[in-house]
């Protein structure tokens, strides 16, 4: 759903940029409370292996295939802010590196992909983790359902920021009837490979899932062959930090993440992506710009003078992973410091040291 540079005009697209920008700046803040030394390079391991996994096209319908948004990923896996950054860390790298999505356009592709998907799936995933029994299946089954949603939702977002500045004229009914259906049908892959993320990770790990924290399952007594809520019992002594290292998860997510775009990748659907798709069917890609950095060594996920496209692929796969990794990890370092680095006085509600 990258959208590239010359689908929309320079006004709207410098207005989503001020947005982008704009969240980006209050996501930098809010991350600093999500943030701490065992989530910090776990969120740059969440921003490569959403890398990874858009490599991943899957087949929707005749001719059009799907890939991961990733904003409800991240938003469940390291919270909202930290999501944002996430994905925005993803689509800079995809724009300044392969040339995917357009430079003008990094800022339409910031406020849909990753500002709506990821607040929209937040706010309905914690809505249903409230109503749901508090068990990891429910939070699972949450998941499932706001990654649904979120991509439908940034797919209008697009469509609503395309009926204000389109560079074409085309029926717009028709438009948001395409997207919208052909969203739908890619939203079923991306809360199919969200839940299962999600599942897997809080299977062996809960406590490193932002959105699952706390969930514990109410114990029931039995009383007069009536089941109660047995009374609160004191919290457990937490287990220390080192003893809990997200080592072997930060292993596990990283090699997986190498496999997907180094390998996987090779396999996955070359028909065009849903926006793509509805594009050249509707008329949208009339004044559509070649991207400014076309001829990079990396332009279209493929190694310049690698002739192998397999060899070629799986390298571009691999750089992508590794440069999101150090870069997302660098970002999420640095928030993280600048949390513990600011002065007693100005986390004092008084403005006094404490």
């Amino acid at each position: 759903m990258h959208a590239p540079d010359g689908f929309i005009n320079a006004p709207v697209s410098a207005a989503a940029g001020l947005v982008a920008a704009g969240a980006i700046a209050v996501s930098l803040r809010g991350a600093r409370r999500e943030l701490d030394e065992r989530t910090a390079p776990l969120a740059g391991l969440v921003a490569a292996f959403i890398f990874a996994v858009q490599m991943l096209n899957f087949p929707v319908a005749a001719g059009t295939s799907g890939h991961l948004l990733g904003g409800a990923l991240a938003a469940i896996l390291v919270g909202p802010y930290t999501g944002v950054l996430c994905v925005s860390v993803v689509l800079l790298m995809q724009a300044v590196l392969f040339a995917d999505g357009g430079l003008t356009a990094l800022g339409v592709n910031i406020t849909t992909m990753a500002i709506t998907t990821t607040i929209v799936a937040y706010a309905l995933f914690r809505g249903l983790v409230k109503v749901l029994p508090r068990t990891r299946r429910s939070a699972t089954a949450a998941s499932f359902v706001a990654a649904l949603v979120s991509v439908p939702a940034s797919a209008i977002v697009f469509t609503l920021l395309y009926a204000i500045g389109g560079t074409t004229e085309v029926s717009l009914g028709k438009v948001v009837t395409a997207m919208v259906g052909v969203h739908v049908l890619i939203g079923i892959g991306e809360a199919v490979i969200t839940a299962l993320t999600v599942g897997a990770v809080i299977a062996v790990r809960p406590d490193l899932v932002h959105g699952a924290r706390g969930l514990r399952q109410q114990l029931k007594l039995r009383v007069n062959g009536e089941l109660v809520d047995a009374p609160d019992t004191p919290a457990a002594e937490p287990e220390p930090v080192a003893a809990r290292s997200p080592r072997k998860v930060w292993i596990t997510g990283l090699v997986t993440s190498l496999v997907l775009a180094g390998f996987v990748s090779f396999y996955a659907s070359a028909n065009p992506d849903g926006l793509e798709k509805v594009a050249t069917d509707h008329g949208m890609d009339e004044k559509a710009e070649e991207h400014a950095i076309a001829d990079s060594p990396l332009a279209d996920y493929g190694v310049e003078d690698v002739d192998d496209a397999r060899l070629s692929g799986g390298l571009a796969g691999v750089i992508g992973v590794g440069v999101t990794v150090v870069a997302g990890t660098g970002v999420f370092w640095a928030v993280r410091r600048r949390r513990t680095d600011e002065p007693a006085d100005a986390a004092s509600p008084t403005g006094t040291s404490v």
